[in-house]
């Protein structure tokens, strides 16, 4: 008698698994409804979409809206900044940049012989 004659042999059964293989159920029909509403939707609501803006009330608070002005005005001066530079003058400043960052930052010698 060997070690091996009390081994259950065979594929594994696990407790709530069915015997069956699954089939995989097919949603196409589901998808192309669901695409057809979302069409209908976009068709119907053009007229709808300038009429919410004037309907909604601003509910924002004195600080909210004095923070999204500040927002966008350094988001336009930033713009100007950028556009004031040419590409030539951002690789000059970007090289002026990589020459002032510390030795930390270079990538080590891998091979000695060179």
């Amino acid at each position: 008698m060997s070690e091996y004659d009390n081994v259950c042999r065979g594929s594994l059964k696990l407790k709530g698994v069915s015997d069956h293989k699954i089939k995989k159920k097919k949603k196409r029909k589901d998808k192309d409804k669901e695409l057809d509403k979302y069409l209908q939707s976009l068709a119907e609501t053009p007229g709808t979409s300038e009429q919410q803006p004037a309907q909604r009330a601003d509910t924002r608070t004195k600080a909210e809206i004095a923070f999204e002005k500040r927002k966008e005005k350094k988001m336009a001066q930033q713009i100007l900044e950028r556009a004031t530079k040419s590409h030539k003058e951002r690789i000059v400043e970007f090289n002026q940049h990589l020459d002032n960052l510390t030795e930390h930052f270079d990538i080590p010698k891998v091979s000695w012989t060179k």
